[in-house]
């Protein structure tokens, strides 16, 4: 019998220092239930576990961890740290998370910085919880970046290979002698980036120009929109604050979803780098386009009464919500037109750089895609031209070309099934739900993005989902936030078996 090349043992040994890590971030919301006068028990209570759970597994003796060992420690990473973050959700047991599977949902979309909720009231819910919501977003966000750096790019797949061109992975690597160093510094910025939003959410409280912005909003909101995330602690995400502060999260969103080496550069007073980047100005020109095409459409139906300037400014955020996956809400777009709202949709596709803590498809890959298309028509009509795929300076390998159409051709289809596969729940619990709810509702699983339409709109809820769905939702979020690959790896049989 054919015996398995994976070294179980080496993943389940990293998998248990991960789970030991996570007792630093689960102090965050015992401190924070101290300062309120809540009890700290539900996160005592997953420190304990995480712990334990943790020290078993580092007992597991490490030999090595290749390429099929890191597949494996990803998937499980993710899953695990969803489980652990679903406890102290499950223990406090308040509403809807006296349902088990209700606690992991919210787990799972907070690792992943997909930023879906099950919560319906947010009042009955303690200080101490809904920060750790934040927290766990926040530290989604990082993990995706140390994901990109530290493993997925030794592993070449995914997003990878994509950071092989313009400002990624080589250059990565010259900014310090090794990767594990990089994620460092890509670490660091993340926090000083962090800090930076909640001292400017701060400052636009001291000034007058964000009354109801209390300290524990500027802390919440800055550590998710960093993150690309989405969780807020207000029924009302971020419109529930004034203009100022919308402008400002709109800013902080789509600065997340850049690209962290360019912006390590720009921090380090290279500005140029950002400017050439040809998959920046890509991102930007989405940004524009969508903004545009929806002020344009608010303006154009007559129930949208708004002044320019509120006008602006929500079609500004939630293009960049969408585009950049993080999910917040200015106001409930569930509201706006049927052709605003599918703008709002085909959005929900792009997601931002490569290299940032976005989700979705990615920009990166949708420029390829575009200049190998056109290359293709142009040969067509020159069948002797021999043309090359460029992203700034670079060639784009052919290879890698391919790689860019076979995920983004799997991502459609992994959208589409999951379609299907909720409408026939839906139709299964007889609570039926129409084929645009459900499209919104697994693009917004599979490409992270939070909020999609109808009964899951920005003030909405996916709770009333089925809790077959509701599993099924979780699936879509674990396996887009990692980009496919790790986790369908596991799923062929060569990845046990010698070759």
């Amino acid at each position: 019998m054919a015996l398995t090349t994976v070294d179980v043992r080496s993943s389940l040994n990293v998998l248990g220092r991960i789970l030991q890590w996570l007792v630093v971030p689960l102090a965050v919301p015992v401190l924070v239930a101290l300062a309120y006068g809540e009890s700290p028990v539900p996160y005592l209570v997953a420190i304990g576990a995480t712990l334990v759970v943790g020290t078993a597994l580092v007992q597991f003796e490490r030999d090595r961890i290749h390429d099929r060992e890191a597949f494996l420690t990803v998937s499980l990473a993710w899953l695990g740290i969803a489980v652990v973050g679903a406890i102290p959700l499950y223990v406090e047991g308040t509403g809807v998370f006296a349902s088990p599977v209700n606690a992991l949902f919210e787990g799972m979309s907070g690792i992943t910085t997909t930023g879906a909720t099950v919560i319906r009231d947010f009042d009955a819910h303690t200080q101490a919880l809904l920060m750790w919501r934040q927290v766990l977003q926040w530290l989604g966000g990082l993990g995706v970046l140390l994901l990109a750096t530290a493993v997925l790019s030794r592993l070449s797949v995914a997003g990878a290979q994509l950071m092989e061109t313009e400002t990624r992975t080589k250059d990565v690597t010259k900014l310090t002698p090794g990767i594990e160093d990089t994620a460092k510094l890509l670490a660091l910025v993340y926090l000083l980036l962090t800090a930076g939003a909640t001292l400017v959410l701060l400052a636009l409280h001291l000034l007058g120009l964000a009354p109801e912005m209390t300290a524990f909003d500027a802390v919440a909101h800055a550590l998710t929109a960093i993150a690309t995330a989405g969780f807020s602690p207000r029924a009302e995400s971020v419109g529930a604050f004034s203009p100022a502060v919308q402008w400002a999260v709109t800013l902080f969103m789509i600065v997340g979803a850049t690209n962290f080496v360019l912006l390590y550069a720009l921090l380090g007073g290279n500005a140029t780098r950002l400017r050439r980047s040809e998959e920046f100005r890509f991102y930007l020109g989405i940004l524009g386009a969508g903004t545009l095409l929806i002020v344009g459409l608010l303006i154009a139906d007559p129930r949208f009464t708004a002044d320019p300037e509120t006008t602006a400014r929500h079609a500004t955020f939630q293009v960049a919500s969408i585009v950049t996956t993080t999910g917040y809400a200015s106001t409930d777009f569930n509201t706006w037109s049927a052709a605003a709202k599918n703008v709002l949709f085909v959005a929900m596709f792009s997601g931002g750089m490569a290299g940032s803590t976005t989700c979705s498809i990615k920009t990166l890959r949708w420029l390829i895609v575009t200049k190998s298309f056109w290359r293709d028509l142009n040969v067509s009509a020159h069948p002797r031209s021999v043309r090359a795929v460029r992203v700034g300076r670079e060639v784009v390998g052919e290879d890698t070309i391919r790689d860019v159409y076979a995920y983004t051709l799997v991502a459609l289809v992994i959208f589409i099934v999951g379609t299907v596969l909720l409408v026939a729940d839906a139709e299964r619990v007889g609570d039926p739900i129409t084929e645009f709810e459900a499209l919104s509702a697994a693009a917004s699983m599979f490409f992270n993005i939070g909020p999609a339409f109808g009964q899951a709109g920005p003030y909405g809820t996916y709770d009333g989902f089925a809790r077959t769905s509701k599993l099924l939702m979780v699936l879509l979020m674990w396996v887009g936030r990692i980009e496919i690959i790790p986790v369908m790896v596991l799923l062929t049989p060569t990845f046990w078996r010698r070759p």
